[in-house]
């Protein structure tokens, strides 16, 4: 069983709403609801009533919910006591980010912010970008690392999850030099992301821009991993659209060659502001003021 699987319910249990529900913990509805039916297999009873709206809770969800709460009290307060005890022999601070960004900004700017703070010890974790709205959101992690686009939605509230733009990249359109002349009259063999994923939202974004090439579909990529995807534009399996921080050296070196017009992209950093005690105030103090010149554009 995954422990998420009990705060899901229990939100639903508030809300008697699945497209409530899965709004509040920043997932699709689709997603929450197969965790909600996931739960229910385990237990092996039905804790829900679908038939009627709102959703109302079985007598066995009912009982079960009791169950639930005391258990993510439980937990949240253990939890809460090891992480504080962790600070304070140390100073910890925590990330989640998309994989690309571990790759590019992080490791320098990450370098900048620990020589403006002091001595501190940090945790990354690398994850696509629902992975890391829930782990955000669950309270498992200080700050979120992101690319953010006006038109790409981010599904947290600014009340609890502030943000700062700590930095700026584009996307390009790449592809290997001397592709075939077929290419420019049939069309560009493209090398998709997975649907709902950042990056496709992104992509899709582009290629509705003016000037951008005919492309169809010739690879899938269902993890989504960026640096998978340029090594398979290296190799000369199509053209994809990639942070131009991820593939600099490739242009510059003339392994890959920029195909369209470019999108500008913020690099963001959310904060999960009920986790505001010591170490982390100070890093965000220093993040505003190394992303001061960027924050002025917004």
């Amino acid at each position: 069983m995954d422990f998420k699987w009990l705060e899901d319910f229990l939100v639903l249990a508030e809300t008697h709403s699945f497209s409530r529900s899965a709004e509040l913990r920043g997932v699709t509805q689709s997603a929450f609801s197969r965790r909600i039916r996931a739960l229910e297999e385990w237990l092996g009873t039905d804790l829900l009533s679908r038939e009627s709206y709102p959703v109302r809770l079985t007598p066995e969800g009912m009982l079960f919910r009791e169950t639930a709460e005391e258990a993510v009290r439980m937990i949240q307060a253990r939890r809460a006591e090891f992480r504080d005890h962790t600070r304070a022999r140390g100073g910890e601070i925590s990330f989640v980010a998309l994989h690309s960004l571990t790759v590019t900004f992080l490791p320098g700017w990450l370098m900048r912010l620990k020589a403006a703070t002091g001595q501190m010890t940090s945790r990354v974790k690398p994850e696509n970008f629902d992975r890391c709205i829930e782990a955000l959101t669950e309270g498992g992690y200080d700050f979120f690392l992101t690319y953010a686009h006006p038109q790409v939605n981010i599904p947290l509230d600014p009340g609890g999850f502030p943000h700062l733009v700590v930095g700026t990249d584009q996307l390009v359109a790449v592809a290997r030099p001397g592709w075939p002349p077929e290419w420019q009259s049939e069309g560009m063999p493209m090398l998709k992301y997975s649907r709902g994923s950042f990056l496709n939202e992104m992509a899709r974004i582009a290629l509705a821009q003016p000037g951008a090439p005919r492309v169809y579909t010739a690879h899938t990529d269902e993890a989504s991993m960026a640096e998978s995807m340029k090594s398979m534009a290296v190799a000369g399996h199509g053209m994809v659209w990639l942070p131009r921080l991820l593939v600099e050296a490739e242009i510059d070196s003339g392994r890959l060659e920029v195909v369209a017009t470019e999108l500008p992209m913020q690099i963001r950093l959310y904060r999960n502001a009920a986790r505001g005690r010591g170490i982390t105030g100070r890093v965000w103090d220093a993040a505003r003021e190394l992303g001061a010149g960027y924050s002025k554009t917004e």
